[in-house]
């Protein structure tokens, strides 16, 4: 890449998230996915080995028992590891480019699923057959691949 790291130029995390997801109805990803980003990108962009949540809860966004919530599960998830006592906090558990935004989502949220039946099943009972489903469930599989594509790094 030309230019190097120095040739990155730092995002803001509240930019991270596409703006559509603030304002649609319909949210792709939940709060805790979006939260769960930009610790993880807050904690790439630190480069030290552990993180406290008091550091990281001004930039992320979020209220610090929240933020520790989000982290646990992100330990529970094998995404980082918690380290105890003085100088603790959280660190990374994988490298950035090891930590993809559609195993973020499985993790926190579950897949992502737009194929429910836009009838609730009431109109059609032919739900397995669906020609509309169909087309949804590849939305579903190309959006899942591109997720599949997107690191921390990548957020940095």
């Amino acid at each position: 890449m030309p230019g190097g790291e120095a040739g990155r130029a730092k995002k803001p995390l509240d930019k991270m998230i596409p703006i559509w997801y603030h304002l649609s109805t319909m949210k792709l990803l939940n709060r805790d996915v979006d939260y769960a980003a930009r610790a993880l990108v807050y904690m790439a962009r630190a480069n030290k080995p552990t993180v406290a949540v008091v550091r990281m809860r001004e930039e992320v966004g979020v209220t610090g028992p929240f933020l520790r919530k989000i982290m646990q599960k992100l330990q529970k998830a094998g995404f980082v590891h918690s380290v105890k006592g003085k100088g603790g906090g959280f660190a990374l558990a994988r490298r950035p480019e090891n930590i993809r935004l559609g195993d973020l989502i499985n993790a926190l949220q579950g897949p992502v699923k737009f194929n429910e039946c836009v009838f609730k099943q009431k109109l059609c009972q032919h739900h397995d057959a669906c020609v509309l489903r169909t087309k949804i469930a590849g939305l579903e599989s190309r959006l899942a691949a591109e997720m599949e594509g997107i690191t921390v790094r990548d957020l940095i």
